[in-house]
């Protein structure tokens, strides 16, 4: 089988989207697989038995380069004789890649079917990356009770699946069921609360309440009352969860996402309906934009790089980060993960910008900015 190799860039290393960890190339050599650093390629080994000297293997022939013809090349490959979705997988170091993964992701009927020559998109998230298509959920689809926790379940964990079900596909991170009500569920359970015209707030969720009652009998998620349903496309920042609804008039919500807003001292601006009127692929830079009031050379929590910004107030940006925690902590912007921004701009149909937007009907996007952060409560010890 011929090597394949797979790199996907972001601010000079290989990295996987999402994941944060650094490959530069995946060699994919008959049943073996072979990771190469981000400065080299790592030489396959040849074993032997002891004490004996096995002759050098002959040179792979080379790697086809990435589809040319395909919306993003790094994120696809080009099926090769002998493949399987398992294989494939196997070769990629991102734990949400597996066959199955990968088989949904392309929406493929029968995971023994794969043809030669055919493309495969091997980064699970909310795009087609041959096409470009975003990958909404579908909208006659209500989540089911997860198997095993009846519909009058109650208690954290019950509360923590439900969401999970009524969040699934929409881009924010699934929570772990485990019993604790810590920041990422208060955070998802005030998103709830928001979808559901409940009152808005961080504090957990008493089991047995008629507000848990309301969340468990859910099957599906409302668009919030206060987004801008008589808009195109809008946006619903909402400070006191830190979350972003975002949706298609009032036909759909197609992301919320987990954001992080300004801190104290440099808070996000509440805004009515304004639109976004710049957008910057910062090409130059693999998509990061130096701050202009915080310039540094490096993204990190704590400078001003912004991935990819949209601006809708003055230097005010929804921009992609690499440290996206659930409380404010930007200098004014509303941040989102890298991979989420992604999503974002690809639904925006801003991906293949060749430089700066100034544009506010290229954009097409109404932004609206609520709420106010209270920080959550100690949580008080056992003993």
């Amino acid at each position: 089988m011929r090597p394949q190799i797979v790199t996907f860039r972001r601010r000079g290393d290989d990295t996987w989207p999402g994941t944060g960890r650094t490959v530069a190339a995946v060699n994919h050599h008959r049943r073996g697989f072979v990771l190469g650093g981000c400065l080299g390629v790592v030489a396959a080994l040849s074993f032997a038995s002891a004490g004996a000297l096995a002759a050098p293997p002959p040179s792979p022939p080379p790697a086809p380069p990435p589809p040319p013809d395909v919306h993003n090349p790094p994120c696809v490959v080009v099926i090769q004789a002998g493949d399987s979705l398992g294989l494939i997988a196997d070769a990629i170091p991102d734990p949400a890649v597996n066959a199955t993964s990968l088989q949904a992701e392309n929406e493929i009927s029968d995971a023994d079917m794969i043809h030669e020559g055919g493309y495969l998109d091997i980064c699970v998230n909310l795009v087609n990356d041959i096409t470009g298509e975003v990958r909404l959920p579908p909208e006659s689809a209500p989540a089911a009770p997860p198997s095993g926790v009846p519909a009058d379940a109650t208690g954290v964990e019950a509360q923590q699946q439900k969401l999970n079900q009524l969040f699934f596909g929409l881009g924010i991170a699934e929570l772990a069921v485990d019993g604790d009500s810590g920041s990422l569920t208060r955070q998802q359970l005030c998103a709830a609360r928001l979808a559901l015209n409940l009152p808005v707030s961080r504090a957990d969720m008493a089991p047995g309440s008629d507000e848990e009652r309301a969340l468990m009998a859910a099957t599906t998620l409302a668009i919030p009352s206060t987004a801008r349903v008589e808009e195109d496309r809008w946006v619903l920042i909402d400070k006191t969860c830190q979350v972003m609804f975002v949706g298609e008039s009032s036909a759909r919500i197609a992301f919320v996402f987990g954001t992080s807003t300004g801190e104290a001292g440099w808070e996000t601006t509440n805004q009515d309906k304004v639109r976004a009127f710049r957008f910057d692929p910062a090409l130059e830079n693999e998509g990061w934009h130096d701050s202009t009031a915080f310039p540094v050379s490096e993204d990190n929590p704590l400078n001003g790089n912004m991935y990819q910004p949209v601006y809708f107030h003055n230097g005010q940006a929804i921009h992609g980060a690499n440290n996206v925690p659930p409380e404010p902590k930007s200098k004014g912007c509303a941040r989102l993960r890298v991979e989420d921004q992604d999503a974002f701009v690809a639904w925006l149909g801003l991906t293949d910008a060749s430089g700066p937007i100034w544009n506010r009907d290229h954009i097409n996007l109404t932004v609206t900015v609520q709420g106010e952060y209270v920080p959550d409560e100690p949580v008080a010890d056992d003993d």
